[in-house]
C-alpha cells in the first residue's frame, strides 16, 4: 500500500511517535503547541505532507522538523525515523 500524498496532523504526529495516542495529539494540536509552516494549527484534522515543517513543543523541548513521508501505520521506531528529518537542534 503506498503513502498517502496528505495526511492528518494528529495522525501523523501518532504514526511519527511524537504521541503515544491519537488523543494525546489532538490535545496538542489544539493546544497550539503545533505550528504547521509557521502558521499555529488547532484542527488536529489539518493535512500535512511531504515538504511541510512542523514545529513541535512537547514538554520543555521544541522540535523543528521537515516531514519526508506521510506513512501507513504506526511502525518501529526506526520506521517512524523516516519519516521526518530534524531541521533544527532540539532547544
Amino acid at each position: 500500500m503506498d503513502a498517502p500524498e496528505r495526511i492528518r496532523i494528529d495522525k501523523w504526529l501518532w504514526q511519527a511517535r511524537f504521541c503515544k495516542t491519537r488523543g494525546l495529539a489532538q490535545d496538542a494540536v489544539q493546544g497550539g503547541k503545533v505550528r504547521l509552516n509557521g502558521q499555529r494549527i488547532e484542527k488536529p484534522g489539518r493535512g500535512v505532507g511531504p515538504g511541510d515543517v512542523l514545529t513541535v513543543r512537547l514538554g520543555a523541548h521544541v522540535r523543528v522538523l521537515r516531514i519526508l513521508e506521510c506513512g501507513t501505520r504506526r511502525g518501529p521506531a526506526s520506521e517512524a525515523q523516516g519519516l521526518y528529518e530534524e531541521i533544527a537542534p532540539e532547544v
